[in-house]
């Protein structure tokens, strides 16, 4: 597993090997070239063309039966490129670019402009590791479209069968009503598999909902992903990608009420009924949840990491420490990936995100990209429509700041997010656009 560093001069243009390998004037490109000239259509084309090897998995075992030391397979898949394909870190520097954070101990991860795409550099960008909660992006891909956030469901037995021991759970309690926006909370800020059930039965029950993530992630071009359980729980077989993960983050961010889960810090939700001895009347209360990313929110050891904006963060006994953020700074937009960081100090997977991010954005322009994160179908054949003048939803679209009767930006930076994060349409383009809001945009609260 070594490290892939090449130098290349600043004059030079991306040309990824993976796009190198399509056979020359294809049907499809030359159609695709004929319709809009657009170089970056035919070369995202080819590098999905260039998935040519089927995932693997790592070695679970030595000879004799032995645990082996966890290594990625030789040959991963190159959706997104031949480059991303290959065990080690893969970073193509421009001069005077500022090299990769030292000990990083990630057993994957990836940086990416959330926008353009374009991957800044990788690390076992393929490998197929258990994802844990960080799964939940894409339940929520599937699952929040479907499901008006003010409908109200009463909670049955039934609703929370099937639930791992030891999961982590919100709180919901049967026999009380919830909104979809009240568990949709207990999803992202408190990982709650409770209310991921509850969610799931109301569209269907586990089954249906796990089938419909599975085709919800090959649409994404996400093949390195299957999907056993909605919630992200440990089962064997069980597995996505810091690349697949960070397709899941990128696909949210087109959705405004995604982007506004993914980026509360802290909540109120409803607590049991109970009856007053005294009065006799029965009231409900609520209690305060708190967002378990520690970049959005802070903690002992780890500060919020300016400009952060979500998106989702998981830990099981298997996956280990998983996490994907996305954050901004001026105009640029980055996402990052890291999955299953081997360091033993507290917070690892948030220290090791935030030095990628520095790194990813005193980066700009100093590096050759890796890759490409691969378009959704959606998006090539058409996608969702854009309103005036290209924005999603229309041209009165304004940042989304908390108010003092909604959840709270709580401790640290909670950024609300834009209403007016742009799609890019043209052909196989798609990305999140630059207008997000600017720190000073935010409201800053104490909890």
């Amino acid at each position: 597993m070594g490290l892939y560093v090449r130098r290349v001069p600043i004059s030079s243009h991306y040309s990824a090997p993976a796009a190198r390998s399509c056979p020359r004037g294809t049907a499809r490109t030359r159609r695709t070239a004929a319709r809009g000239g657009l170089a970056s259509a035919a070369l995202a084309l080819c590098l999905l063309a260039a998935a040519g090897a089927q995932p693997s998995y790592a070695d679970e075992n030595e000879p004799g039966g032995k645990p082996a030391e966890p290594k990625p397979p030789a040959q991963m898949s190159t959706i997104g490129g031949e480059q991303l394909g290959r065990p080690g870190t893969q970073v193509n520097l421009k001069e005077g670019a500022p090299e990769l954070p030292e000990k990083l101990s990630g057993r994957s991860w990836i940086v990416s402009d959330a926008e353009s795409g374009k991957v800044l550099a990788a690390h076992n960008a393929h490998w197929r590791l258990p994802p844990a909660s960080t799964l939940k992006m894409l339940f929520a891909d599937t699952v929040l479209p479907k499901l008006p956030k003010d409908r109200s469901h009463k909670v049955v037995p039934s609703d929370l069968e099937g639930m791992g021991e030891g999961s982590s759970l919100v709180g919901v309690k049967e026999g009380e009503s919830y909104t979809v926006h009240d568990l949709w909370l207990g999803v992202f800020l408190r990982s709650g598999n409770d209310a991921v059930h509850v969610l799931s039965a109301m569209n269907g029950g586990v089954p249906k909902t796990v089938r419909e993530m599975n085709e919800k992630a090959r649409a994404l071009h996400a093949e390195d992903t299957e999907v056993l359980s909605p919630d992200g729980y440990d089962h064997k077989g069980q597995v996505s990608s810091a690349y697949d993960l960070t397709l899941f983050a990128r696909s949210g961010l087109q959705n405004e009420e995604f982007r506004e889960y993914a980026a509360t810090a802290t909540a109120k939700f409803p607590g049991e009924t109970k009856k007053d001895k005294k009065t006799g009347k029965t009231k409900r209360g609520s209690f305060q949840i708190q967002n378990t990313n520690r970049l959005l929110t802070g903690d002992v050891g780890v500060d919020p990491y300016p400009g952060i904006a979500g998106v989702k963060n998981g830990f099981t006994t298997n996956a280990g420490n998983t996490f994907t953020g996305v954050a901004q700074r001026g105009d640029r937009v980055l996402l990052v990936t890291v999955m299953h960081p081997d360091a033993k100090e507290p917070h690892s997977v948030y220290k090791e995100a935030a030095k990628l991010l520095d790194w990813g954005f005193a980066a700009d322009g100093k590096v050759e990209p890796v890759g490409l994160l691969a378009a959704p179908d959606s998006a090539t054949n058409g996608g969702p429509q854009a309103g005036k003048d290209g924005e999603a939803g229309g041209s009165d679209a304004r940042a989304a700041a908390h108010s003092a009767d909604k959840p709270s930006g709580g401790a640290g930076t909670a950024l609300g997010i834009t209403a007016g994060v742009l799609v890019v349409l043209a052909l196989v383009a798609y990305g999140v656009h630059r207008r997000w809001p600017l720190p000073e945009l935010a409201r800053r609260r104490r909890g």
